[in-house]
């Protein structure tokens, strides 16, 4: 499920919370009308009586001509109300039931299905504790370009970058098309500036889209989270809290880790990032690990184990090209 209970229920909250209000808004427009127009109020009380009456005639097997009275007397009583409300300036509509969503009146489901606005206040939530709401609005498909990369072959590579970073696309976005059945894992290798930050965003902003949970964090981040973790006891002696997000680290859909390489590495480092990539490969929980380091620097840096899940568990792209943004710098 793309929502944690927590998640869920906070937005459950929040539909409560406006049925609450409304309710009061429509409570304080009730008692508005009945003291601006006072006919208004009697003949609440007229109808009342007549419902009364009505039930006891049901119970005691009237005939249907008194119970059709009940019926006409109730309607002219209803219209009169609101020709009371149009002659005092009112809408004719201003007490009836208030819904910021008259489609699911404020539940947040039409029966058993998610109503629109709840789809919309899931992506909106998932988004918001993505991380990086900001520059998936920069930074997605729609505005990836392909001229960046040139379409020359360099060196021994096989492909120019152009034809390379459209393979990867490719696969990418069968990725995308398949998730979250599919729980593929991808590390994206290559120098800085040929683009893997920007297509990680554009990963996360697809996903966001099919209302599934994205965490994007650099490496410094990561592991800054882990090791508020490792001394959890300490901080609930402080009286403070660990970050929550430790647990959305398992399990949030899918787990950006950015720039892995540039913290400081050391033998907890390696622990803490095994750890992590093992137990989401456990949960099928994808990742997506951007890199400058080529696949001997990281065996070197995180131990052998630690490079086989990469090997054995994930989709290994390496893009290659021109510092991207050294060529913005230059057109522009």
């Amino acid at each position: 499920m793309a929502l944690s209970k927590t998640q869920y229920d906070t937005l459950m909250q929040k539909y409560e919370e406006k049925r609450r209000n409304n309710q009061l808004l429509e409570e304080h427009r009730y008692h508005e009308i009945c003291e601006a127009i006072p006919e208004f109020y009697e003949l609440d009380q007229q109808i009342a009586h007549n419902s009364i009456q009505k039930g006891k005639a049901l119970l005691m097997g009237s005939s249907p001509a008194i119970l059709e009275e009940l019926k006409r007397s109730n309607m002219e009583l209803s219209m009169r109300k609101i020709e009371l409300l149009v002659e005092y300036g009112y809408p004719k509509d201003y007490l009836e039931p208030i819904y910021e969503c008259p489609s699911c009146k404020d539940t947040g489901y039409i029966g058993q299905e998610k109503c629109h606005c709840l789809k919309k206040e899931i992506i909106k939530l998932l988004y918001s504790q993505s991380g990086i709401t900001k520059q998936l609005e920069e930074e997605n498909f729609s505005t990836f370009r392909y001229d960046y990369y040139s379409s020359n072959l360099i060196g021994d590579k096989p492909l120019s970058p152009r034809e390379n970073i459209s393979s990867i696309i490719e696969l990418c976005k069968n990725f995308i098309d398949h998730f979250p059945e599919k729980h593929d894992n991808f590390l994206l290798q290559g120098n800085a500036g040929v683009g893997k930050t920007f297509l990680s965003n554009c990963i996360a902003k697809a996903i966001l889209d099919k209302q599934c949970s994205v965490i994007y964090l650099t490496s410094f981040q990561l592991f800054d989270i882990l090791e508020k973790h490792r001394f959890q006891k300490k901080y609930e002696e402080d009286n403070t809290s660990p970050n929550i997000e430790f647990h959305y680290l398992f399990e949030c859909d899918l787990l950006i880790i950015d720039d892995l390489g540039t913290e400081m590495n050391n033998s907890f480092v390696s622990s803490q990032l095994f750890l992590c990539i093992n137990e989401r490969l456990l949960k099928k929980k994808s990742t997506i690990i951007s890199t400058n380091l080529s696949l001997a620097q990281l065996k070197e840096a995180y131990t052998e184990r630690v490079v086989s899940r990469f090997i054995e568990h994930y989709h290994i792209c390496n893009i290659y090209g021109e510092d991207i943004r050294l060529l913005k710098a230059f057109r522009n």
